[in-house]
Formats: C-alpha cells, structure tokens, sequence
C-alpha cells in the first residue's frame, strides 16, 4: 500500500528502510525484512521524490512524480519480499522531499533506519553516499546502512 505517511503514524517499534530502486537501497530493504523478521517489528519502506527543477521537466505533473516513485516502491517491495518467504508487514510510503529529510524526520519515531551506501567508485567506494551520511549524522535511532551486492 503505497500513502503519504505522517510521522504520526510510524510506531516506535517500527524499521525505516530508505528505497530509490538501486541496487544498495534493494540490499537494504532486504536486510531490513530479515531484521523485522527476527525481531517482529514493521517494516515502513519509504521512497521520497522531488520535482527536479529542469526546465525540460516542466511538462510533468506532481501527481506523475509520486506514482511513479509508487510504482517502483511496490515492485522493489514485491521482489525483496518474495511469495515463498514467511509473510512480514511491510507499509510502503511515498513523500516528496528530499529523501536525507524524509528519512530523519522518520526516524523520530523508529526503533532503527537502514539505508543503502552508493558509494563513490573504486577507491572513493569505500565513503559512504550522501543521503547515507546525512542520515548517519542527524537520524535520531540507530542507523545501518547496507552495501549493495
């Protein structure tokens, strides 16, 4: 189910698991579900979205930017989750925002945030992307942020 989520509506008990569809962020949502099912928690998967401000992309509605940030939250879900695995809540979530925010502002009210490291490359590989760094630095529950394999 994909919504708008007010911070209101995380439980405390609740695993935050940041999802963009890359390869780190599918990592981290799948380590996040083997977490929740260790623990009993929730899974909340939230995809954050904005309006890029190229002018070329004047054509695009909001609306078409949060369904399809929707859209890719649901197939990421689906694919980490799997039909043959025992059944774990996951609530999906699409915010607009910047997703470094999005991810800290949910993160009050979370027993713990996961999220995926891009990286840099080769040697610059081993720092840790920037929404990975800003969430490490001002979430406020533990983080764990996960290498994409």
């Amino acid at each position: 189910m994909s919504e708008g989520v007010h911070i209101d509506k995380v439980r405390d008990s609740d695993i935050i698991v940041g999802v963009d569809g890359s390869v780190p962020a599918k990592a981290a949502l799948r380590w996040a579900i083997g977490q929740a099912r260790l623990t009993g928690a929730r899974v909340r998967a939230i995809i954050a979205w904005e309006i890029p401000t190229y002018p070329s992309w004047g054509l695009i509605s909001y609306e078409d930017f949060g369904a399809a940030a929707g859209k890719l939250l649901a197939e990421v879900v689906q694919e980490a989750v799997g039909i043959d695995s025992p059944p774990i809540q996951v609530v999906e979530s699409t915010m607009p925002g910047h997703p470094a925010q999005v991810l800290i502002d949910a993160s009050a009210h979370a027993a713990l945030l996961v999220v995926g490291s891009r990286g840099h490359g080769a040697f610059a590989g081993t720092l840790l992307g920037s929404v990975s760094q800003l969430c490490v630095q001002h979430a406020h529950c533990p983080v764990t942020v996960v290498r994409g394999k």
